[in-house]
């Protein structure tokens, strides 16, 4: 039991620093924008840019994981995230700007949760997995309600340079803690000796498996436009910058408890039904924010109620695959699933910087974000989920 809560403590440590300097790189809308001038489409594009490159990285960070074991390809995640940080401090370009967010997804590819959920589903029975993910994520939430006092004290003190600087310091100490990843307890093994690439492809045949990867895409897009434009979005509407801070703060604290009781419910409920009512209460928090009059009180409750539904998503998805698939290739398949969430990360990012360059306000975005979460409990609804053979996938229909 004690090697399990070490591996809890150093996975969720590090999803702490992956996502809590993740979730606050959205305070450095306004300063970077004005930087560099011209709208704010190069940020955008940037944060965009380590969206997609998180995705597309994501299940070849989980196959590398997956067959020579976690703790190196995290470590490695640890570097790649500092490098782009650091890059982005130095940039005197936009192309500078952008490869510091293509090195910043790569870092967070190998450093995030592919990699790290992978290690710890492996490692923990069927029956408590869903909890142990939940407590996992949980680092994510703590790292985003420590994270954003303390880059908004940096940059309003210091400056966004410094700020930057100090947080690619911070990212290195993921490499450390990358090596409490290699704790191996009782991995189930897949079927008759099943390879990666036999895994691959049974996992793709079952239509369950691209349902998830599509479903997963609106929870990327309403993450990263929430994340990213937020603070934009206040800033439009006269709020101060405290504002801004406290709602993404209010965001990571509330998703300790949702995160938490999202898997909790999973170890109980369907996955897949967990997973379809989160993203109709989703679509239900931001149809009434867009509705109301913004003010201080509405932009708190809005925070509180997305923070809750905020990464609970993650250990209901990860799960979800651990229960069809086995959790011997759980890094790669659930990688490739999250390429769905990255993509949706992508254009929830930049499209949203477009899209104000030339309307002048976010209207459109959160029309799309409504949509986008309509269709997502659609598409989850169906999912073929059969409970107790998680390591026959190519036995269930459609």
């Amino acid at each position: 039991m004690f090697r399990l809560w070490l591996l809890i403590i150093c996975a969720g440590s590090i999803l702490g620093l992956t996502m809590g300097i993740r979730q606050g790189m959205g305070l450095f809308l306004n300063p970077i924008s004005s930087h560099f001038g011209g709208g704010r489409e190069a940020f955008a594009l940037s944060m965009g840019l380590m969206n997609l490159f998180w995705g597309v990285a994501a299940p070849v960070a989980g196959a590398i994981a997956d067959r020579y074991g976690p703790a190196k390809v995290a470590a490695a995640g640890g570097v790649a995230y500092a490098a782009g940080l650091l890059t982005m401090m130095v940039s005197n370009s936009t192309d500078q700007l952008l490869l510091g967010g293509v090195l910043v997804g790569f870092g967070l590819s190998g450093a995030a949760f592919t990699v790290v959920l992978g290690a710890v589903g492996r490692a923990t029975p069927e029956h408590m997995r869903g909890r142990a993910l939940g407590m996992v994520s949980v680092g994510g939430s703590i790292g985003q309600l420590v994270a954003l006092p303390y880059i908004h004290t940096m940059i309003d003190g210091f400056g966004w340079l410094l700020a930057l600087g100090v947080l690619s310091a911070t990212a290195l100490l993921i490499v450390p803690l990358a090596f409490g990843l290699s704790t191996r307890i009782s991995e189930s093994q897949p079927p008759n000796g099943e390879g990666i690439l036999q895994a691959l492809k049974s996992a793709s045949i079952v239509p369950s498996f691209w349902l998830l990867n599509a479903g997963f895409l609106a929870c990327g897009f309403h993450l990263a436009f929430i994340g990213v434009h937020l603070p934009g979005f206040l800033a439009d509407k006269g709020f101060d910058t405290w504002l801004a801070t406290a709602a993404l703060a209010t965001v990571g604290l509330t998703n300790l408890i949702g995160v938490y009781v999202c898997g909790l419910l999973g170890d109980i409920y369907a996955k897949k039904n967990v997973l379809s009512v989160l993203y109709l209460a989703r679509t239900s928090l931001i149809s009434m924010f867009f509705i109301a009059p913004v003010s201080e009180i509405s932009v708190l409750l809005f925070s509180a109620g997305m923070g809750f539904l905020w990464l609970g998503t993650v250990p209901l998805t990860s799960g979800l695959v651990g229960s069809l698939f086995g959790t011997r290739y759980m890094s790669m398949l659930f990688g490739i699933v999250f390429v769905g969430h990255q993509i949706g990360g992508f254009l929830g990012a930049w499209v949203a910087g477009i899209a104000f360059d030339h309307f002048g306000s976010y209207d459109a975005m959160w029309l799309v974000s409504i949509g986008l979460g309509l269709l997502a409990a659609a598409l989850h609804w169906p999912i073929q989920e059969l409970r107790g053979v998680a390591h026959q996938p190519h036995t269930q229909g459609a």
